[in-house]
């Protein structure tokens, strides 16, 4: 079991990196998981993170790419909501890296 400590709590990790408990999600929580990957977050980062959150809370799980890819497309216009756009937020993973920092599962499909 991994861990990491944010703001003076210790969070336990499965062995892919993903929160072993949801509840333990925090935005900061989320800027760790992100720095360790490397990866600073911005606004359009949170904006998925935020919507991933949601899709979460309504249907019990992450989805996989196609599915993220179609409701990021409904929710937040075309532009956004497509493979390019997501693909460079999260480093050619948006499903399983997006679900990470969300604090989510990882999503069924992915390796």
């Amino acid at each position: 079991m991994n861990r990491m400590t944010v703001g003076g709590r210790t969070i336990e990790l499965d062995k892919d990196g993903f929160l072993v408990e949801l509840s333990d999600w925090s935005t900061e929580v989320a800027s760790a998981l992100a720095a360790a990957e490397d990866l600073e977050l911005t606004p359009e980062h949170w904006e998925v993170l935020e919507l991933l959150r949601s899709f979460y809370e309504e249907f019990q799980l992450s989805p996989a790419t196609r599915p993220l890819i179609k409701y990021t497309a409904l929710k937040l216009g075309p532009d956004k909501g497509n493979s390019l756009h997501l693909n460079r937020l999260f480093k050619g993973t948006p499903a399983k890296l997006a679900a990470k920092l969300a604090g989510l599962p990882k999503p069924t499909n992915c390796l």
